[in-house]
């Protein structure tokens, strides 16, 4: 029998009297990688903040069994800043150490053994402004993954990295996801690559349409969020593709 990690209840959370979602229900099990995808404004985002415990005031409940590591779409490091890529990873220790603690032997250890996971341990003293664009990824997953999460989410992890980075990436997700049994849940606008790398999927416009396995997806799914901007799947190099009217 599989094990609930997620489960939302009738979420639902509005601001100014403006609906961002309604009637949120899901459960997602320990080992799930699952996809959310949506148009913009569909409230993607403000059901991860829900869910990493970052908004009040929403309606409903949500249960969540197990620790969170996340990497945002935006961080707030500011890479001018001369601080080293072992430093950025141990921030993600914060939480156990306080932040004017010195860490300990043991922390940096476990910092090391993530990035050297992550196939980054031999940057560990390099400036993080001085880091390309695959490395910066995955240096904030190192820090997502330091503490030893069960959960990992992660928001449009893609950005600003090349189709070869986004694949070397996900493949390090599965991994963790396979042999690590960390839940994964992503957020991100590429279809192809949810489609080709995620187990569950999740079709989110301000209610949720869908929840199923990614190989029960169908036309009518993408229609539910996409509506208008959907005009046709196409199977070609690539798993999945989106074809608008205009092309």
């Amino acid at each position: 029998m599989t094990e609930t990690i997620i489960r939302a209840k009738n979420v639902g959370y509005e601001t100014e009297n403006t609906l961002i979602l309604k009637n949120i229900n899901f459960e997602i099990s320990k080992k799930d990688f699952v996809g959310i995808i949506g148009p913009n404004g569909a409230g993607k985002s403000t059901l991860i903040k829900i869910l990493l415990g970052e908004i009040e005031g929403y309606t409903g409940d949500v249960e969540i069994r197990g620790k969170i590591g996340y990497v945002p779409q935006h961080d707030f490091i500011d890479k001018t800043f001369p601080i080293s890529a072992l430093e950025v990873v141990l921030m993600g220790l914060y939480k156990e150490t306080g932040i004017l603690r010195r860490f300990k032997k043991e922390h940096i250890n476990r910092a090391l053994e993530v990035m050297k996971i992550l196939e980054i341990d031999k940057l560990k003293n390099r400036k993080v402004g001085k880091l390309s664009g695959g490395e910066y990824q995955r240096l904030m997953l190192s820090r997502a993954l330091v503490s030893g999460p069960d959960i990992l989410i992660l928001d449009e992890p893609e950005a600003g990295v090349d189709k070869k980075g986004q694949k070397l990436f996900y493949n390090l997700m599965k991994k963790l996801n396979e042999e690590q049994g960390i839940t994964v849940i992503l957020v991100s606008h590429d279809i192809s690559m949810i489609f080709s790398e995620t187990n569950k999927v999740m079709c989110l416009n301000r209610t949720l349409h869908c929840h199923k396995n990614t190989s029960e997806m169908n036309r009518d799914d993408f229609k539910k969020i996409y509506s208008d901007s959907l005009e046709m799947l196409v199977h070609i190099d690539e798993p999945l593709k989106v074809v608008s009217r205009n092309d």
